[in-house]
């Protein structure tokens, strides 16, 4: 079909998202109330190397995708798609990375809107993904 496929990367998915679970951690080092030193804290939003965060991270973006009109996919969970107009959209979510690919138009926007959500960085043209090398040309796609 022609297709170019892009990749993203979003910075902070695992930070700062809400978590279910009731979770306490021992005071920072440096935060002392005096009178209150048996005290412990409990966590209301993830933190980096938290068992927990994938889970919120995975949720939250889940709900995104749905709220915007994406399916998901039945045989594949990490697999979304939206046809807009006729055109057709595709993303794949690989713990924080995104594989977007369909309409040139689509991913645009998308990217604009993924942008105004999260943190981002757009790494434009899918080159490396797990280990593999892509190369994009006219004729097809070259894996090694």
């Amino acid at each position: 079909m022609g297709w170019h496929i892009h990749q993203m990367d979003v910075k902070t998915a695992f930070l700062n998202r809400v978590i279910e679970e009731e979770v306490y951690i021992e005071k920072p080092e440096g935060y002392e109330v005096f009178s209150r030193e048996s005290h412990v804290c409990r966590l209301k939003r993830a933190l980096y190397g938290l068992k927990q965060a994938p889970r919120a991270w995975y949720t939250w973006i889940d709900n995104y995708f749905t709220g915007l009109g994406f399916s998901k996919s039945e045989a594949v969970p990490n697999l979304y798609q939206i046809v807009v107009e006729g055109k057709l959209l595709i993303i794949i979510l690989y713990v924080d990375d995104l594989i977007l690919t369909g309409d040139e138009l689509l991913i645009l926007s998308c990217k604009d809107d993924l942008a105004k959500e999260f943190q981002m960085k757009d790494l434009d043209l899918l080159h490396y993904f797990l280990g593999l090398e892509i190369w994009q040309r006219s004729g097809g796609l070259f894996v090694s």
